[in-house]
């Protein structure tokens, strides 16, 4: 993935380079172990101060997206994989010695599956479902969310929503996600949660633009006059990027922020409107007639098979059999 930032943004070179990386990560575009070019290199095929490059790559690191290996340099963090290794190494470990000692006691492959299958049913006919918290930034799109892996999450397991400004003004809010067995979060913002919920086991989920996205953007006029709107300045060059991917035929794309003061004047100019999630606001200042549609998400659906499935029945397997019946119970075990 090219690092591009683009001058004629009304954002500050610094914040579009965070953005790029950032978003590139949490989108899927720059993957778990992916090296970096050097601060010096990326300064200078951007053409920007080293002490640029270097600050963006200490904020991303404190946000847990980056992590330096001495002496081989920066990488993309690979903290979201690993998160379910070690419970399914420790387990191929005990699979190992369940299967030594069955050949010790004199049992056959075929009588070790059948104790195995049984003991599995037994515990299917009990299972409770795990409780799941989904914090976003917006109301309506965290639900959105929410309810693309709930479609995805077995039977029984249910997830419910809440905003980051939610967890930290409402106790209720903030309560249900202390109490949830897993809190999930988009990927940029895990470092923000995990300070609103210290001790509390959370997952950030990375996401792609959504299907209905995609297929707006394949269906926008060439001839159209595309401006896209974004809530926070580090995402408008990686949503920029987005549209171009999908609407490669356009060409004419301007690019502002929800704040800029001369928004009302740009969006005058313009015969469609991509809006980021959160900048719908900016729908009042349009001109009847103007085409508009949102720039949305979805979690990513490779991300939730590979990570939140297998980590689901991690944690589900580490619950003691009687603790299906007791949520406290439940909660002491994990503590």
């Amino acid at each position: 993935m090219p690092f591009n930032i683009d001058p004629d943004l009304p954002v500050p070179l610094g914040v579009q380079l965070r953005g790029v990386i950032e978003y590139g990560i949490v989108c899927g575009q720059l993957p778990a172990g992916l090296r970096l070019p050097p601060v010096r290199a990326m300064a200078s095929q951007l053409n920007i101060a080293p002490m640029t490059v270097s600050q963006v790559y200490k904020e991303l690191k404190d946000a847990g997206l980056l992590e330096t290996k001495p002496g081989h340099g920066t990488f993309v963090s690979a903290s979201v994989p690993d998160q379910v290794r070690p419970a399914i190494l420790d387990l191929q470990l005990r699979i190992d010695q369940l299967l030594h000692d069955a050949t010790a006691a004199g049992l056959s492959s075929a009588e070790l599956a059948t104790l195995i299958n049984a003991r599995i049913n037994r515990r299917a006919v009990a299972k409770q479902g795990l409780r799941l918290v989904f914090v976003g930034l917006f109301e309506e799109a965290t639900k959105a969310y929410g309810a693309d892996i709930q479609a995805k999450l077995p039977d029984g397991d249910v997830i419910t929503t809440t905003t980051m400004s939610e967890v930290t003004s409402n106790d209720l809010a903030r309560q249900r996600a202390l109490n949830a067995d897993l809190v999930l979060t988009l990927a940029n913002r895990k470092a923000d949660v995990a300070d609103m919920l210290p001790k509390q086991r959370i997952l950030g989920i990375n996401y792609i633009p959504s299907e209905r996205t995609r297929t707006l953007l394949a269906q926008v006029d060439p001839l159209a006059r595309v401006c896209i709107v974004s809530t926070f300045p580090e995402f408008l060059p990686i949503m920029k990027a987005g549209v171009q991917r999908f609407a490669p035929h356009v060409q004419s794309i301007k690019a502002t922020v929800l704040d800029a003061p001369d928004l009302k004047e740009t969006l005058a100019r313009m015969s469609v409107v991509v809006l980021a999630t959160g900048s719908e606001k900016a729908v009042r200042l349009l001109k009847k007639g103007t085409a508009h549609f949102e720039y949305r998400h979805t979690p990513d659906p490779c991300e939730i098979d590979q990570v939140l499935l297998p980590m689901l029945e991690s944690i589900r397997g580490a619950f003691p059999a009687n603790a299906d019946a007791d949520p406290k119970l439940r909660r002491s075990h994990e503590n």
